[in-house]
C-alpha cells in the first residue's frame, strides 16, 4: 500500500508548481530582485527554491510578462523584475481565472471530510 503522506506531498508538490507563477506575478508590482522575492513569497506561505524561481524569472521576462533592469550602484550587481504593461494585464486576468476556480474547487469539494 502506498505511502499517505508520500502521495499528498507529491500531489501538493504538483499544486504548488501550478500557483507559483500567479504568487510570483503578484510581488511584482514594485522592481524587486530575484533573491528578495524569496522571504516574501515564504512569509505569505509559498516556499519557492531559487534554482525554481530564476529560470521562472527568465522565462517569464522571455514572455514579456516582466521587464527587467541591472542595478550596478551597489557592490554586487542585482537584476530587478517588474511587471510589464502585458504582464499586468495578464495577472489580472489570472486572478479573475483564480477566483473562478476557487469557486469551482470549493464547490466540487464541499462534501468532502474536512471541507465542511
Amino acid at each position: 500500500m502506498p505511502d499517505i503522506n508520500e502521495t499528498i506531498n507529491g500531489l501538493l508538490g504538483e499544486l504548488r508548481r501550478g500557483t507559483i507563477v500567479i504568487g510570483v506575478l503578484s510581488q511584482l508590482t514594485e522592481p524587486q530582485y530575484g533573491y528578495s522575492l524569496v522571504p516574501v513569497l515564504e512569509e505569505k506561505g509559498v516556499a519557492v527554491d531559487p534554482g525554481t524561481l530564476y529560470p521562472l524569472l527568465r522565462r517569464l521576462e522571455k514572455q514579456q510578462l516582466l521587464e527587467s533592469q541591472w542595478d550596478t550602484n551597489e557592490a554586487r550587481p542585482r537584476k530587478y523584475y517588474v511587471l510589464s504593461p502585458f504582464g499586468k494585464e495578464v495577472y489580472e486576468e489570472l486572478c479573475l481565472e483564480w477566483r473562478k476556480l476557487i469557486v469551482s474547487m470549493d464547490a466540487l469539494t464541499a462534501g468532502a471530510k474536512g471541507g465542511e
